[in-house]
């Protein structure tokens, strides 16, 4: 399951692999990760496990309380606003940013995440990955490092929410009519649309994911609730 990539530590590619069962909720918001199983399945001691639980701590996804043990971090609608809040902000700079700096580079780096944006687009998971990773590349063509890494922060807490945004094909279909005309604003080099539009993305992913998140809590009652354990 690790890739076992010489240029990151076996900690930070334990973190990657949660953070992605976390975003695709294989790992349920509220999950109490249970360490024994957890380095038992990844074939690992549980040092660099512990160090990596901390390190997703730190980035939001996991809560660590003491004597019980770690948590996949279950956020409040209240949270969840505020986080898409500051993001939408960020994600508007930076769109504004590639608009100002539009070039053939930025054009041939772009022009691929938004072709797995139309190729995924009757697929949910598929769909909310491209769009992150669209979000993500656009966050790397501003030329704005410590602004990129702040949206991988972002990304990485928030990325579940996004996916539940965009688990209808109506949501999806207007995302997707939004990314094509922040692209044709990218090529027109107009800041002030492009910023408004990423914004618009990130505000109405919110709200959908909001909505979802109230539809759950309603259904709650009629559901087994129970945490799942780790395959």
């Amino acid at each position: 399951m690790l890739n076992g990539s010489l240029h990151r530590t076996m900690p930070s590619q334990i973190a990657d692999w949660i953070a992605g069962e976390i975003v695709a909720e294989r790992l349920a918001p509220g999950q109490r990760l249970n360490e024994k199983e957890l380095s038992e399945q990844l074939g690992i001691s549980r040092a660099p496990l512990r160090e990596a639980l901390r390190m997703l701590e730190t980035r939001g996804m996991v809560t660590i309380t003491p004597q019980r043990g770690a948590r996949v971090t279950l956020l409040s609608g209240e949270e969840l606003v505020q986080l898409f809040e500051i993001r939408s902000v960020l994600v508007g700079l930076a769109a504004r940013e590639v608009a100002r700096r539009w070039d053939e580079r930025c054009d041939a780096a772009l022009a691929p995440c938004l072709e797995a944006l139309e190729r995924s687009l009757r697929d949910p998971l598929a769909y909310a990955q491209a769009s992150s990773a669209m979000a993500l590349e656009i966050a790397q063509a501003s030329g704005n490092p410590r602004l990129a890494e702040m949206l991988r922060s972002f990304a990485l807490q928030i990325g579940r929410y996004t996916r539940l945004g965009l688990s209808t094909q109506p949501r999806r279909d207007r995302s997707i009519g939004n990314w094509r005309a922040l692209f044709a604003a990218f090529r027109a080099r107009d800041e002030a649309v492009a910023e408004s539009l990423q914004r618009l993305l990130a505000t109405e992913n919110r709200d959908a994911a909001l909505r979802s998140m109230a539809q759950r809590d309603e259904n709650a009652p009629h559901q087994d609730r129970s945490p799942r354990r780790i395959a």
